[in-house]
């Protein structure tokens, strides 16, 4: 898959014609907006902008920006403005967490030949479905005592049983065409892990697609059992500090990192409060997923590339 970009010159500027890569409802994402963020990927995960990574990352970057410009549709849609002011806040935080200054990442961008807009557009998105899940998702999730009763009781029941500290990178599988992309990019992202050319963090932060892709794939202390079958039978075989290989489940593909093992005590269960936050939680990002799967099969959306 190639990109395709012209530049004609006129009398004293030139003007730029772009190759579409694909129309959500009535808004193009053009050829230069794949590369860009391609740019963007490869130098913040550290993965090399090579020929072969470039083919096999392509699907899953239209994707993101796709479904980047849903949300920002579904927040215009829903009157959700998004202040500047905020935009820069997330940037300055995103260039500290890389040891910059907002400005000094501004110029390490640039040299890198990545448009600013490229990272603005990331944040505005993010924040954007952040005001869009609160506004219409968060009313809807409620957790009674008695759920939080159950959690509790189960895990008196497995007291002795282990519990991982788990770090995941989750890559949906939406359609059955996409199986062998995603299980190609999911084996690489393993070998550049593997290889310790970039930290398990970093890589979460740019591919994942679970709700704990902000927080570097962190799914903190998850109980024997409480995740699916195929993932809970890796993580029973794992050590610490040790990376699985992809795991496929119903919904894609997970690399799942193993930080801690303990067995469940007394002192390990969490407190109420907790159990009932985390239920939250994964109530919502389900809720979520949900409605952001509406909104893509309810639009418009032609691919060209």
């Amino acid at each position: 898959m190639v990109f395709v970009l012209t530049v004609q010159p006129v009398a004293a500027q030139s003007s730029r014609t772009e190759t579409i890569a694909a129309v959500v409802n009535e808004e193009a994402v053009s050829n230069s907006d794949v590369a860009a963020r391609l740019k963007l990927v490869a130098v913040s995960s550290g993965l090399p902008n090579n020929k072969e990574i470039r083919e096999r990352l392509v699907p899953q970057i239209i994707g993101v920006l796709i479904d980047e410009k849903l949300k920002i549709q579904e927040a215009n849609r829903l009157e959700i403005e998004i202040p500047q002011a905020e935009i820069i806040k997330g940037f300055g935080a995103i260039a500290g967490q890389n040891n910059f200054s907002a400005e000094q990442f501004r110029s390490v961008l640039r040299k890198e030949g990545i448009p600013v807009k490229t990272l603005e557009d990331q944040i505005r998105s993010q924040i954007a479905w952040s005001r869009v899940v609160q506004k219409k998702l968060r009313s809807q999730v409620s957790i009674a005592d008695n759920e939080v009763d159950s959690v509790i009781e189960r895990l008196e029941e497995n007291k002795g049983k282990s519990e991982y500290r788990v770090s995941e990178i989750f890559l949906p599988v939406e359609k059955p065409s996409e199986e062998g992309d995603i299980k190609r990019l999911s084996d690489r992202l393993v070998k550049q892990l593997v290889e310790g050319k970039v930290p398990f963090p970093r890589l979460a932060g740019q591919f994942s697609q679970a709700a704990g892709a902000s927080k570097g794939g962190d799914l903190g202390w998850v109980q024997e059992g409480q995740l699916a079958e195929a993932l809970d039978e890796m993580l029973a075989k794992m050590n610490e500090g040790e990376l699985s290989k992809p795991v496929r489940s119903l919904a894609g593909f997970h690399i799942l990192h193993l930080s801690g093992k303990r067995i469940i005590t007394e002192e390990t269960i969490p407190s109420r409060d907790e159990i009932m936050h985390r239920l939250g939680m994964e109530r919502l990002d389900r809720l979520q997923r949900r409605y952001l799967l509406n909104l893509k099969t309810e639009a418009f959306i032609e691919h060209r590339v």
